[in-house]
């Protein structure tokens, strides 16, 4: 398919030797600069989302979490690394209602976990890195010392965000001019969280978990009510763990994802739904192939929401959940002619029975392969910043739920339901393609109609990520929000077929993707232009 050169967009990028997609320009070249000294993929994945961690505040934070897919070369292994955090031991929640919490809202300090990001890039990089930590900190420490300028779609976010800094008194001094966001082109310094990251170069993850920043951290929470200690955050240093990744086989390839508590496998349901139905003649914009997809999301959705949980505390049924057979009937839900009225219970394919984020990516020139995802959920997470430190701490356990005996009820050390997902695409034994779409609940949805996109209807790798997205979002109870480039008519079909089209006020989510093009030697990347960034190689 080639390019309408008339039509606004971006060509996809080559390159031969190494390449970086990420959401920021200073990020993608942070990433190439750590390759082109002798870093690998890995290396260049931390340090580019350090970068990110200060320069696109409002998605991602060192108070955050990541997962990581690794595909290193040679070996046909996918390593995968949940870096997500765990609720403070006295959390039950006995303990919420003792404090007349009676449901989690998302600027409280009850939905911080203890952030998992630093131990996860403190375990990768031991583990498969070859240069120091600190070095590849060293770009970050830089970007908050001296300041970066704020780019056009991080302001947008900024000022979307800024009425809830403006709740929290140290966020709104450090993170509002005037009670305002900082607008486009602002230099924007984070002092404090330079002197955090000089830390944490000297002294590793140590300084993160323990020591007078786990102590501001805390000291930070416990005064708006929160349950953490500084030995809950002192348990978060050994917090990372390698999982054992989890796949199917699709269209003569195998994707890859992180396993539960993250919702990878929802994308992996979904593929495996779609792949079932034959390819709809009028393409990837169209009111066939759009129908289709929302209806497996909201099949798909309703399962995450019944099922996903930490599986070291409750059973998660991945089995049951990716297995063909009951892909099928769930395909066999889905008509062509209109949209389910009603779906049935969770895990079931009849009615009989009853029981914000960013995302990067880098290929090396040995072909090492990493899908590297950091986030404090939504946008500047909960907005409670520990000003000593200058971090800005998530709200990744708003998606826990107090109602006692669902798998995905808080509970001490427990790990809440995860939106943020890494996906890598490999092919006889070798990383074809990592990738990944940010966005909260959008990302399995999102990963999806990326995948098809490409592997489906033949779109480049910037095409697919670019194509206009819809999602009906697991609470919209039958609404479907669409973006713009959605025309008229295909919406207007989605409606008659029985869903309810709304315009979304932001886009969906963004992405980026490296295509490993073995046979030519060449890497194709796209980044989304819904984000600032970009796909640099040389």
């Amino acid at each position: 398919m080639k390019r309408d050169f008339h039509a606004p967009g971006r060509s996809a990028v080559y390159a031969t030797r190494g390449m970086a997609a990420t959401s920021m320009p200073i990020a993608s070249v942070t990433a190439l600069d750590v390759l082109k000294a002798g870093g690998n993929a890995l290396d260049a994945a931390i340090a580019a989302v350090a970068v990110l961690c200060v320069v696109e505040p409002q998605s991602t934070g060192i108070g955050g979490d990541c997962f990581c897919l690794y595909a290193p070369a040679g070996t046909g292994k996918v390593i995968a690394i949940n870096g997500s955090g765990r609720a403070p031991a006295a959390a039950t929640p006995e303990a919420l209602r003792a404090r007349q919490v009676n449901s989690l809202v998302n600027t409280s300090a009850h939905v911080v976990t203890v952030p998992g990001a630093i131990s996860a890039w403190e375990l990768l990089n031991r583990t498969y890195g070859r240069k120091e930590l600190g070095e590849l900190l060293r770009p970050a420490i830089r970007c908050a010392e001296e300041g970066w300028p704020v780019h056009a779609r991080v302001a947008a976010d900024w000022a979307a965000a800024a009425e809830k800094l403006r709740g929290n008194e140290a966020a709104s001094r450090r993170f509002l001019l005037d009670g305002m966001a900082p607008g486009i082109g602002h230099k924007f310094v984070q002092a404090e969280l330079g002197r955090t990251l000089r830390a944490i170069a000297a002294r590793g993850a140590n300084a993160f978990y323990e020591g007078e920043i786990a102590a501001d951290m805390v000291a930070t929470l416990r005064a708006l009510g929160g349950l953490h200690t500084e030995e809950d955050f002192a348990r978060g240093l050994r917090g990372a763990e390698f999982v054992e990744p989890i796949s199917i086989p699709w269209r003569g390839m195998e994707v890859f994802q992180c396993p539960p508590n993250g919702s990878g496998l929802h994308v992996l349901m979904m593929l495996g739904i779609l792949e079932g139905f034959a390819t709809p003649e009028a393409g990837p914009i169209s009111a066939e192939r759009f129908h289709r997809h929302i209806e497996a999301a909201r099949l798909v959705y309703r399962d995450r929401d019944a099922f996903l949980a930490d599986p070291a505390q409750v059973e998660v049924p991945v089995g049951h959940l990716t297995d063909k057979a009951y892909l099928a009937q769930l395909r066999g839900l889905i008509s062509d002619d209109h949209a389910m009225r009603e779906l049935p219970p969770a895990g079931q394919a009849d009615w009989t029975r009853h029981k914000d984020t960013v995302y990067l990516t880098v290929v090396d020139e040995e072909g090492n392969a990493c899908s590297f995802i950091n986030s404090l959920f939504e946008s500047f997470g909960t907005g409670i910043l520990a000003e000593k430190s200058g971090i800005m701490l998530q709200n990744r356990g708003f998606g826990f739920r107090l109602q006692e005996g669902h798998p995905n009820c808080i509970a001490p050390n427990k790990r809440p339901m995860h939106t943020i997902i890494p996906g890598m695409v490999m092919k006889d034994g070798e990383a074809i393609m990592p990738y990944g779409v940010m966005g909260g609940h959008f990302q399995p949805m999102g990963q999806t109609l990326f995948l098809t996109n490409h592997f489906e209807f033949g779109l480049d790798v910037q095409e697919a990520i670019d194509c206009p997205r819809l999602f009906p979002p697991p609470t919209g109870k039958g609404v479907v929000e669409v973006e713009r480039g959605i025309p008229g008519s295909v919406v207007d079909r989605l409606n008659r077929l029985g869903h309810e089209c709304v315009l979304n006020s932001k886009p969906h989510g963004g992405g980026q993707a490296i295509l490993i093009d073995r046979k030519r030697g060449v890497l194709v990347g796209g980044s989304d232009p819904r984000k600032d960034g970009c796909a640099i190689g040389y």
